[in-house]
């Protein structure tokens, strides 16, 4: 069996994991998650990095900096992940869920100018598979009408627009380093704060809505509770099997690209599928691969039936139960249903072999008898 997704593993994190251990600092902000937030920092050149348990965490503390709340509209696309939207849903918001381009699969911006209405509070991008949204007019739309952009860049560590690292674009920017992810821990995420007045509020909502970084800096006496708040914070081990992947990041991202160069090339003269379009402006990182088909079901099934795990990806949020009841669709589905039942996702992972991926470009051509 070639399974769809293995987690990344690199060999050195038992070290950093006991070193973590040694250091008798298992709780979050300790020195891994230190040095996590610098690499973050230094690479991404933002204003302040913030470990959180997950990209769920992370998109709720979003969701509390732009003081979203009853009598607010998000819009987003339909096409991602429950996390995008449950973190504004939770604040009370209402969900204005709209289209995406065909091409990418990410969200539309002439979509999103149409669904804008006097509630508008902020608008959510999603980098599907690692590709940046068309983030000047996304920007710019934003600009005109007084709206917070949030950056849902779970799946899009490293990947750029314009030279410019996804995440550090709009206001807030959001990470994850689950399991499927490129650069993983388990379970883990990063909050980006780009806009500078939010540092301070982001790093008390992170301890409970205390000022405790403060305490911990010098900076007061003692701690206090500020305002609300969670445990947005991510454990020592985490952030020590964390330090480790990042570290070696540049090397996780080329191995990645390179079997998504090897799928492109070897599936590119299927004329009855489409394969992933990667906009001139735009760098990505192998995330994923897919192809789009009309037999997606029989391409699992057999696919499945030749040992290798090949799957669909979301089901649009605004079809579901919890969609209708938190949002709508703004406009008209065009392309996320359509599309999104053609998608197919190809067995991509950290140290994939080659022969592996040979196997299943050979027996995609053999099912469309080429």
């Amino acid at each position: 069996m070639i399974p769809f997704n293995k987690p990344c593993y690199i060999g050195k994190e038992e070290t950093a994991m006991h070193e973590a251990i040694t250091n008798q600092k298992l709780s979050g902000n300790g020195p891994f998650n230190k040095k996590c937030t610098s690499w973050l920092e230094d690479y991404l050149s933002c204003e302040r990095a913030i470990l959180t348990p997950s990209c769920t965490a992370a998109l709720e503390m979003a969701a509390l900096l732009t003081d979203t709340g009853p009598g607010d509209e998000i819009i987003m696309p339909s096409y991602t992940f429950v996390s995008t939207a449950n973190a504004f849903a939770l604040r009370g918001a209402a969900i204005r869920f709209v289209d995406v381009k065909h091409e990418t699969m990410n969200i539309s911006p002439d979509a999103i100018e149409a669904a804008i209405t006097e509630h508008t509070k902020a608008i959510v991008v999603v980098h599907y598979a690692g590709v940046s949204c068309d983030m000047n007019t996304i920007m710019d739309i934003a600009s005109r009408h007084g709206l917070w952009v949030i950056e849902d860049a779970a799946q899009a560590l490293t990947s750029t627009y314009h030279d410019r690292k996804l995440g550090t674009i709009g206001h807030f920017g959001t990470f994850s380093f689950h399991d499927t992810k490129n650069v993983i821990c388990g379970e883990g995420g990063a909050l980006i704060v780009n806009h500078p007045d939010a540092v301070e509020r982001a790093e008390i909502l992170q301890e409970k809505g205390t000022n405790r970084q403060q305490f911990v800096k010098g900076m007061v006496d003692k701690y206090t509770w500020r305002d609300i708040g969670s445990s947005y914070l991510l454990s020592e081990l985490n952030a020590a099997y964390l330090s480790v992947q990042l570290e070696h990041a540049d090397q996780i991202m080329a191995d990645r690209l390179r079997t998504w160069q090897k799928y492109y090339d070897g599936l590119r003269d299927i004329k009855t599928i489409s394969l992933p379009f990667i906009p001139g402006n735009c760098t990505h990182n192998g995330h994923l691969f897919y192809i789009k088909t009309d037999r997606r079901s029989e391409l699992m099934d057999y696919l499945r039936e030749q040992g290798i795990m090949a799957v669909s990806h979301y089901v649009p949020l605004h079809s579901s139960e919890a969609g209708q009841l938190f949002g709508q669709f703004a406009g008209n589905d065009v392309y996320t249903t359509a599309e999104s039942n053609k998608l197919l996702r190809l067995p991509l992972y950290y140290g994939i072999k080659e022969k592996d991926v040979d196997h299943v470009i050979s027996h995609i051509k053999h099912f469309f008898k080429l």
